[in-house]
């Protein structure tokens, strides 16, 4: 059965850091890009950052600079490093594996990001 299992999320105050986890299970995590996504209340969810199987990394262009992808193969985990955090960041974060034929989503964490 595939899973994924966000952690992480929390209240930040602006410019503070968070860490999200995304830990996955059914043995989709090597075949799969990995991605994060984000939606804001009454916004449509939209890709934040993605990094495919091989490593490769995108990035929407609100966050870079402030937020770095990465994933470890050992603990099927992918990682959101998110710094300099602004209130605009402020949405529940959500991990998506996608492959040519299959797409998978978590349920997310929110992350607020208030003084």
């Amino acid at each position: 059965q595939v899973r994924l299992v966000e952690s992480g999320g929390g209240l930040v105050q602006p410019g503070g850091s968070l860490r999200l986890a995304c830990t996955t299970s059914g043995g989709i995590f090597s075949a799969h890009s990995m991605g994060w996504y984000r939606q804001a209340p009454g916004e449509q969810r939209d890709l934040v950052a993605l990094i495919s199987a091989g490593g490769t990394t995108t990035y929407t262009d609100s966050v870079k600079g402030r937020f770095t992808i990465s994933r470890d193969a050992a603990k099927n985990t992918v990682y959101l490093q998110m710094t300099s955090l602004k209130p605009e960041d402020t949405a529940v974060y959500v991990c998506n594996a996608r492959a040519l034929t299959t797409s998978y989503w978590g349920q997310g964490t929110q992350v607020t990001v208030s003084s």
